[in-house]
């Protein structure tokens, strides 16, 4: 690699962790001595910290950090915080949590077992983006299936389903679970893809 390409590896390297990256990691991976990346580092430093740039590189020991630079500090977090989503609301947690572990599940399904009207709950979980319809039963009324989105599995990091966690006091009972089971799999069977 010529110089300029590991320059450039290292700033988005130190651009994408979004935090501090320990400079013996960054020489391990691009296959350097420490203190070549420590040289790199600061020539990449002298090179943002200045009063043209918006982003400064902050050495801290033996790691470095991209970060904004301080006299942007206002506009950067008015912008931010106009963008930041709202957290989710305990009634969205559960509801989501239902269509998560329940999915594909009617908004019938989700009220029975929450108690509650859902209907507010659904609609900002699908304005979210968290649930999506996805399809109908194939019953009267034709009600809508939800299930969880890839921006539900991103946000919550994980890559599939399978990876949540066993729901608490379902792993003993064998019985409960075959139950939840056959009438997951009716409700699938019943199922018409996609409007």
């Amino acid at each position: 690699m010529e110089i300029r390409d590991i320059e450039a590896a290292i700033e988005g390297i130190l651009f994408a962790a979004g935090e501090p990256v320990d400079l013996g990691r960054i020489a391990a991976v691009l296959a350097l001595e420490k203190n070549e990346v420590s040289d790199i580092v600061d020539r990449i430093a002298d090179r943002l910290n200045c009063p043209e740039s918006g982003i400064r590189l902050v050495r801290m020991e033996n790691s470095a950090q991209l970060c904004s630079a301080p006299e942007y500090a206002d506009i950067i977090r008015m912008v931010l915080e106009e963008r930041k989503p709202p957290k989710l609301s305990k009634s969205c947690l559960e509801v989501l949590a239902i269509t998560a572990y329940y999915q594909p599940v009617t908004k019938a399904v989700i009220e029975q077992i929450r108690g509650v009207d859902s209907d507010y709950s659904v609609k900002v979980l699908c304005d979210r983006g968290f649930i999506q319809q996805q399809g109908r039963l194939n019953v009267p009324g034709r009600p809508v299936l939800y299930g969880t989105t890839k921006d539900f599995l991103r946000v919550f990091g994980i890559s599939s389903i399978d990876q949540l966690p066993e729901l608490p006091g379902t792993e003993t009972d064998a019985e409960g679970q075959m139950k939840l089971a056959d009438a997951i799999e009716k409700l699938k069977a019943e199922r018409i893809t996609e409007e």
